[in-house]
């Protein structure tokens, strides 16, 4: 199993759920308001006054077999709106009770 993070834009919210439900992801859980800034190219979404954006977070663990799928339909959601920033990370779960 694998635990996968995304953190994204506040404006992503609804296409996140979708791209969980579209993958039958239905164990997750979710922040609504988290700050933060793009190692890259993004601009801080800080919550205040000079970067007023917010971003959210959700994390699931998930069979193996759909972290590509996920993936891949976050990467295509990130590269539709590319200055809304959007990320993705993944790491192996040793165990689950």
């Amino acid at each position: 199993m694998k635990a996968i993070f995304i953190a994204y834009n506040q404006a992503h919210i609804d296409d996140v759920q979708k791209v969980l439900t579209t993958h039958n992801v239905k164990g997750f859980t979710g922040w609504e308001s988290l700050i933060g800034a793009g190692s890259n190219t993004g601009e801080p979404h800080l919550g205040s006054h000079a970067w007023p954006t917010l971003n959210s977070a959700v994390i699931a663990v998930v069979a193996d077999n759909k972290v590509a799928g996920l993936l891949s339909d976050l990467k295509a959601l990130d590269e539709e709106s590319p200055q809304l920033g959007l990320r993705a990370f993944t790491w192996n779960v040793e165990e689950t009770i």
